[in-house]
C-alpha cells in the first residue's frame, strides 16, 4: 500500500511545531516492549488479516456474537461477599434489585484453601476477604430467595473448587432446581494459581485431574454451566503486562483443552463453554485491542483441533478492572480511573464486567462505594449510546494496528511455552512466574521514580489525606462461623458422612469423577474441609518454593542517585553493627497474592539489605519463629484480606515469646488508615500503605533501626 500522499506535508507540519526536533522523539515505548507512533494511516493496516472481519464470524476480532450490546448488554456482575452468607444474601438481593444482572460470589480465603472456620490456621481469615462456606447449609442461605434456575451464578473458586461446585449443585437440588438448568462459571483455573495467586490446595497433577473431571460431568450434566474460566485477572495483579497476560492466558487455555480430550471428551463436548477472564487497566487502547488480539489468538490456536461447532473457537470473557490501579491516597480519583476501564472493556468487546469500588484500596467496599461501582457500569450501558453501534473502534488505525502487535507479540511468548512442553511444564519450571515478577518490579520501579504518573501518589499530591468510611469485618463473624458448623456437625448422620469421604478418597485413589462423589459426600453434610482432607490423604497438599529476583528494580531504576545514597546508607549500618540490616518479609494467614511482597523483596535486595523470604501462609508463631531463627533486625509484614488487626499483634507476642523482642515490626499492603494507631499500639514501627514508594519505604526502615539501636 502506497503512503498516504499528505504524509510528507504532515512531517513538515510536526518538525515545526515540534520546533525542528524529529517527529521520531514522539514515539513511545509500551511496558510490552512495543514502540507506538504519533500517527497511523491506512498503510499501518496492510498485511492484516482481520481488518475487514466481521462480529460473530470466526476469528471473532470484532466481537463473539454479530449483534453484540445492540441487542444484548454486556452481564453487569460485581464481585461481591463477606462475613457471613446472611449477610451477602442481603447484599445480593438489594444489588439485584437495583439493576445488577447476575451474580458473582468471593469466597473467604479460609474457604479458598480448604480450611473449615474451625482450623487453626485461618484464624485471621474468616468473612474478611468473601464470605465462608464450610457446608451446603451456607450454600443455602447465600442463595436464599434468589431462584437459581434464573440466575447466572459465577463463582471464583479454584483450589476447593470440588467441595464448593458440589455444594452449589445440591443447594440447587434442595431450592428444587435440577442440574440442567443452572447457567453460571465456575473458575476451576488451577494453573494460574500456581503463578500468582497461590490459593491452591493439591499439587498440579491431581489438580489438573480435578479440572478434567469437572469438565467431564458438567459436559455431561449441566450443559448451560462453564466449566472453566481461564484467568488473566489475576496474573496482571500480579504485574503482567497485556502481552504477558494474553500469552499465559491462552496458554491456559491450551493446556485444559488437552487435558479434556485427554480425559476422552470430544471437542465440542466442552469447547463452548470454556470461558476467559481478563483484568483491564489504565493503558486504555492497550487494554482494548488486547481483548481483540486474544478473540483472535484463541480461534487461530484452537484451529488444531478441528471443531465442527463455531462456539468452540469463541473466546467470550468477563473482565474485572483493576484493583492494583486503586490508590489510597486522593481515592476518589479511583471512581475515575474505574471509569476508564469500564469504558476500555466495553469497547473490547466483554460479555460481563465487574468494577472495582472506590476504596478497595483500603478495604472491602461499602454499600455507597459499591454502589457507585455498579452505577458506573448502568450509566455507560444506559446513557453513553456506545451500544448503539456493534463494536464503534472497528476500523480504527490505531486500535487495527495495536491489535496486530499484540498478536504478534503474545504468539512469540506462547511459541515459547509450547517448547518447553506446555505450560503445566512451564510453570514448573518457573519461566511464567518469573516473568511476570520481572515486570512488576519494572513497573514499580517507574512508578517510584515518576516516570509512570499516578495521581495523587507520584504526580500532584495532596497536603491532606482524604479520610473515607471503611467496611470493617467484626471478629465475631469467625465465632458464629464455628458455632454454625458445630451444630451442623452435630446434626448430621456421621456414619454416613464418613462412608461418602470414603469413598472420595477411594475415587481419588482408584479413580472415577471425584465431583460426583464430592455431590454424595456433600448432600450428607460433610465440610469442606473434610471433603479437603480426604482427597489430601491421597493427593497431599502442594508446598510453594518461595524465591526472588535480582537486579531488575535497580536495573530500571534511572536516578542511580537515590540508589547510592540509600546503599551508601545500608554500608554505613553494616559497619557499625558489623552486618547489614536484615529483614524478614512474611505473609501470614490464608491470602496468596505476593505481588507486592515480591516487588518489595527484590527491591530492597537491590538496595543492599539481606532479604529472607518466608514460605506462603505463614502463622505469627511461624513467622516469629523465623525471624529469631535467621536473627533478623526486621520483619516486614505484608496484608492484604483485612486480618492485619489479629495476626500481626500476635506475631509481635509471639516474637517477645521466643527472644526477638528488639525485632523491629513493619507492616505494608491494604490497611485502612483508620486502623494505623491500633497497629502503632501494638507494637509496629511503621506501616506503608498502598502506593507507597519502595525507595522512600528503605529510608524510613532504615532511620528506625538506627532510633531503635
Amino acid at each position: 500500500m502506497a503512503e498516504h500522499p499528505e504524509k510528507p506535508r504532515w512531517i513538515d507540519l510536526a518538525r515545526k511545531e515540534l520546533k525542528d526536533k524529529p517527529v521520531e522523539s514522539l514515539e513511545k515505548q509500551t511496558p510490552e516492549g512495543i514502540t507506538t507512533h504519533p500517527l497511523y494511516t491506512a498503510e499501518n493496516l496492510e498485511g492484516i488479516d482481520f481488518v475487514n472481519s466481521l462480529p460473530g464470524i470466526s476469528p471473532f476480532v470484532r466481537g463473539p456474537r454479530a449483534t453484540m450490546y445492540t441487542v444484548r448488554p454486556w452481564t453487569i456482575r460485581q464481585y461481591a461477599g463477606f462475613s457471613t452468607a446472611r449477610e451477602s444474601n442481603e447484599f445480593y438481593k438489594r444489588n439485584l434489585a437495583a439493576g445488577q444482572k447476575g451474580l458473582s460470589v468471593a469466597f473467604d480465603l479460609a474457604t479458598h484453601r480448604g480450611y473449615d472456620s474451625d482450623h487453626p490456621r485461618v484464624i485471621g481469615d474468616v468473612g474478611k476477604a468473601g464470605v465462608p462456606v464450610d457446608t451446603v447449609e451456607d450454600m443455602k442461605i447465600l442463595f436464599d430467595e434468589i431462584p437459581l434456575d434464573k440466575m447466572t451464578v459465577s463463582m471464583t473458586m479454584n483450589g476447593a473448587v470440588l467441595p464448593v461446585m458440589a455444594a452449589y449443585i445440591v443447594a440447587a437440588e434442595e431450592q428444587g432446581v435440577d442440574q440442567e438448568k443452572l447457567a453460571g462459571t465456575i473458575q476451576n483455573d488451577i494453573l494460574k494459581e500456581y503463578l500468582t495467586r497461590n490459593t491452591y490446595i493439591y499439587p498440579p497433577d491431581p489438580s489438573m485431574r480435578i479440572v478434567s473431571d469437572i469438565i467431564g460431568y458438567c459436559s455431561k450434566h449441566m450443559p448451560k454451566f462453564n466449566t472453566v474460566s481461564i484467568s488473566g485477572y489475576h496474573m496482571m495483579e500480579a504485574g503482567a503486562d497485556s502481552v504477558l497476560q494474553t500469552a499465559f492466558t491462552l496458554a491456559d487455555g491450551l493446556e485444559y483443552v488437552r487435558a479434556a480430550l485427554n480425559a476422552g471428551l470430544e471437542i465440542d463436548a466442552f469447547a463452548p463453554r470454556l470461558s476467559f477472564f481478563f483484568g483491564v487497566g489504565m493503558n486504555f487502547f492497550m487494554e482494548i485491542a488486547m481483548l481483540r488480539a486474544a478473540r483472535y489468538l484463541w480461534a487461530d490456536l484452537m484451529d488444531q483441533f478441528n471443531p465442527q461447532d463455531p462456539r468452540s473457537k469463541m473466546l467470550r470473557t468477563h473482565v474485572q478492572t483493576s484493583g492494583w490501579s486503586l490508590t489510597q491516597q486522593d481515592p476518589y480519583n479511583n471512581i475515575i480511573r474505574t471509569t476508564l476501564e469500564c469504558l476500555a472493556a466495553v469497547l473490547g468487546g466483554t460479555q460481563s464486567l465487574h468494577t472495582n469500588a472506590f476504596d478497595e484500596a483500603v478495604s472491602l467496599p461499602t454499600d455507597v462505594s459499591a454502589r457507585i461501582a455498579r452505577n458506573t457500569q448502568l450509566i455507560v450501558q444506559e446513557e453513553s449510546r456506545v451500544t448503539n453501534t456493534v463494536d464503534p473502534l472497528g476500523g480504527s488505525y490505531y486500535v487495527e494496528w495495536l491489535t496486530d502487535q499484540i498478536v504478534k507479540e503474545v504468539r512469540k511468548v506462547i511459541n515459547e511455552v509450547e517448547e518447553m512442553g506446555g505450560m503445566a511444564k512451564a510453570i514448573v519450571e518457573g519461566m511464567p512466574k518469573m516473568r511476570i515478577e520481572e515486570a512488576a518490579a519494572r513497573r514499580q520501579a517507574r512508578i517510584d521514580q515518576g516516570i509512570d504518573p499516578v495521581i495523587g501518589v507520584n504526580k500532584y499530591p495532596v497536603e491532606e489525606e482524604t479520610e473515607v468510611d471503611v467496611r470493617e469485618i467484626s471478629d465475631s463473624v469467625r465465632d458464629e462461623q464455628i458455632n454454625w458448623v458445630n451444630r451442623i456437625r452435630e446434626e448430621r448422620d456421621d456414619a454416613e458422612v464418613r462412608r461418602c469421604l470414603e469413598a472420595l478418597t477411594q475415587c481419588a485413589e482408584s479413580g472415577g469423577n471425584l465431583l460426583e462423589a464430592c455431590i454424595k459426600a456433600i448432600r450428607a453434610r460433610a465440610t469442606v474441609g473434610d471433603v479437603t482432607e480426604a482427597m489430601e490423604k491421597v493427593f497431599g497438599r502442594y508446598v510453594a518454593t518461595t524465591q526472588c529476583i535480582s537486579g531488575v528494580y535497580a536495573g530500571e531504576y534511572q536516578d542511580d542517585e537515590i540508589i547510592k545514597t540509600i546503599r551508601k546508607r545500608v554500608d554505613d549500618f553494616a559497619e557499625k553493627h558489623g552486618r547489614r540490616p536484615r529483614i524478614l518479609l512474611t505473609k501470614m494467614g490464608q491470602d496468596g497474592h505476593d505481588r507486592g511482597v515480591k516487588v518489595v523483596a527484590t527491591a530492597y535486595a537491590d538496595l543492599g539489605f539481606d532479604v529472607d523470604l518466608s514460605p506462603m501462609f505463614q502463622t505469627p508463631a511461624e513467622a516469629a519463629k523465623m525471624a529469631v531463627e535467621n536473627d533478623v533486625h526486621v520483619v516486614g509484614v505484608s496484608s492484604l484480606a483485612g486480618a492485619h488487626k489479629i495476626l500481626v499483634p500476635q506475631m509481635i507476642e509471639e516474637l517477645k515469646k521466643q527472644g526477638g523482642e528488639d525485632v523491629l515490626v513493619v507492616v505494608g499492603g491494604i490497611v485502612p488508615p483508620v486502623d494505623y494507631d491500633f497497629l502503632y499500639n501494638a507494637g509496629v514501627a511503621k506501616v506503608f500503605g498502598p502506593g507507597s514508594m519502595v525507595t522512600d519505604s528503605a529510608n524510613q526502615v532504615l532511620n528506625a533501626l538506627e532510633q531503635n539501636a
